[in-house]
């Protein structure tokens, strides 16, 4: 009873956010400034939470310095720390454009549609768009899409699996949905 009286206001307050035009926060996410957190809630296990931000159960319990597999509900975890692995994100806005957005944050619209493999200049609100957060070369970035495999993005950037395995510093041929992987020149 009381899990669907706890859904039953957070569709309440999403409607309302959404009715008054104000972003979103999905509770138990607390973005912060050193990256997103994730509090704990009842029946979490680190394999669901890290499946929910493309990670593995590995990397974060890395990212959090954690020895055991343990976690109890209330606890705090870093899921996407601020670094240039994780650069800033935007969340595309009524009317912006990509000009509008890489004026902002200092850098060329080409760095946006680089960094974000964006396939067309079409920008659709609530969009997040990754930031560069230093100067950009020639690295081309790719966040994996549903079946993409490795000798797939091999064959269409004119590389090897090798190569691909060798610049992401890859430990397996798996890859998962949203992951960002630079595609050797």
């Amino acid at each position: 009873m009381q899990t669907n009286l706890t859904d039953y206001a957070e569709g309440v307050v999403k409607a309302l956010a959404e009715y008054l035009n104000v972003p979103y926060q999905k509770p138990g996410v607390v973005p912060e400034q050193t990256g997103e957190y994730y509090t704990v809630v009842r029946g979490d296990t680190l394999w669901a939470i890290a499946n929910r931000y493309g990670l593995s159960v590995d990397e974060l319990k890395k990212l959090n310095n954690l020895t055991s597999n343990t976690i109890s509900i209330g606890q705090r975890l870093l899921v996407k720390p601020t670094s240039i692995e994780n650069p800033q994100v935007y969340t595309v806005q009524k009317g912006d454009s990509l000009w509008s957005i890489a004026r902002r944050y200092n850098v060329t619209v080409e760095n946006l549609i680089q960094y974000n493999n964006l396939p067309t200049l079409t920008l659709q609100i609530g969009q997040q768009l990754r930031i560069p957060t230093e100067n950009m070369d020639n690295t081309i970035y790719y966040t994996v899409q549903s079946g993409d495999t490795l000798w797939s993005l091999a064959k269409k950037y004119n590389t090897t699996v090798d190569d691909l395995i060798a610049a992401n510093n890859l430990t397996s041929t798996l890859l998962r949905l949203n992951q960002v992987l630079i595609i050797p020149q």
